[in-house]
């Protein structure tokens, strides 16, 4: 399963990637609004983690306009 990680602390960031590739999820990690919405527009992810205070662009907003699209 692809898996998108949007969070702005780097080192929760890592460590979660860090177990979820362990369990078998291939990540993709963003640490800004306006880029995860980017690539979650972009690519098919499975599963979206979305940090809702995010720098550039709020979770909320982020969410909003993917569920606009």
């Amino acid at each position: 399963m692809r898996l998108l990680l949007v969070e702005d602390d780097a080192a929760l960031a890592r460590s979660l990637r860090s177990d979820l590739e362990q369990q078998g999820f291939a990540v993709d990690i963003s640490d800004n609004g306006i880029d995860g919405e980017f690539m979650g527009d972009e690519v098919a992810y499975d599963v979206i983690v979305l940090d809702l205070g995010l720098p550039g662009r709020v979770g909320l907003d982020v969410l909003k306009h993917w569920r606009q699209r």
